[in-house]
């Protein structure tokens, strides 16, 4: 009976210890996305800032009026 409950014990915790693994797998690869979103975000608002302050420092070429032609 002993051994019957063993085996049984061991094969719920070989169960249990593979879903755990899966699990833990699960939440490094989220995590591993989550910090490629953060870095890209980040350098999305820094080259945005940075695009900004280009063309708050260019001056605006306004076209030239062009001449009505003759019909």
């Amino acid at each position: 009976m002993t051994e019957n409950s063993t085996k049984t014990r061991d094969q719920a915790e070989s169960a249990f210890s593979r879903t755990q693994t899966q699990f833990m797998a699960r939440n490094r690869t989220i995590s591993e996305i989550d910090d490629v979103a953060a870095q890209r975000e980040a350098k999305t608002l820094r080259l945005r800032e940075m695009r900004l302050e280009k063309e708050a420092n260019t001056p605006v070429k306004v076209p030239a009026r062009r001449k009505p032609t003759k019909r």
